[in-house]
């Protein structure tokens, strides 16, 4: 199935808002909020939206508890399904000053546990939508714009066709990217606004029974030694940003 996304994140488009014409939400199939946007904004969308407007928490929406955006779906900690497409949510970013909607490696991984159900009578999921990326994953070299482990490993156990984040804004570096890809996933960054074309399989991966299937059970070990080299690499990170910590500790 081919869909037109209008991904967002982050900071409220003045060509969607200000400068808003409803010519401008033509074609579009979905539109998907990866966080830290004004809930009012969501709603004017969902006003002249002729789709879904699906959202997760940022960091900084707080205010949704008491202002949640009207019109719109919170795919938080659940699988939406939208025209035979499985969408999945995961807002938050780390844990940096006990924020709402931030949360610790252990924490985020808890959440993706309490789904492994779900997953598995879905047979997995076409699009994760986050607000935090994936550790690794074009995320930051500081705790409060570190990617979470959970959704790398994620992103290896069920390969899927997209992933959208936000978070790490485009303009923090030109070394940030709008588009990369990680192990077959493309990888968007939602920052402002962005939307593209994507192709979801109609025909999902056969997932049988691995002792039944030579191929499956190297392409499980495989995965066990990729996740293997990410947590490696994640105690290294998180170790680098504890050193930092200190060095700073002691300079003051």
């Amino acid at each position: 199935m081919k869909m037109r996304i209008l991904a967002i994140a982050d900071v409220e488009s003045k060509y969607l808002w200000d400068y808003f014409e409803k010519t401008k939400l033509d074609g579009i199939d979905l539109i998907i909020s990866c966080g830290d946007l004004a809930p009012q904004y969501l709603s004017f969308l969902a006003t002249y939206a002729k789709v879904p407007v699906l959202y997760v928490h940022g960091n900084h929406d707080g205010c949704y508890e008491d202002t949640p955006p009207e019109g719109c779906e919170c795919i938080e900690d659940r699988i939406y399904v939208y025209r035979g497409v499985r969408i999945l949510g995961l807002g938050g970013s780390m844990k940096y000053n006990y924020g709402t909607h931030q949360y610790s490696d252990a924490e985020m991984r808890h959440r993706i546990g309490k789904l492994r159900l779900k997953l598995m009578r879905s047979k997995g999921f076409d699009i994760l939508v986050s607000h935090s990326p994936a550790l690794g994953i074009n995320d930051g070299d500081d705790l409060p714009h570190r990617g979470f482990i959970g959704l790398t490993e994620l992103l290896i156990d069920y390969s899927p066709t997209l992933f959208l984040h936000g978070h790490v804004h485009l303009n923090y570096s030109r070394q940030i990217k709008r588009e990369s890809e990680y192990m077959g996933t493309r990888v968007i960054n939602a920052y402002d606004r962005y939307v593209f074309d994507v192709e979801i399989p109609d025909e999902r991966p056969k997932r049988g029974l691995i002792f039944r299937n030579p191929e499956m059970r190297d392409e499980k070990k495989a995965k066990k030694e990729k996740k293997k080299q990410v947590a490696r690499e994640a105690e290294e990170k998180m170790q680098e940003l504890m050193g930092r910590g200190r060095k700073s500790d002691d300079q003051q």
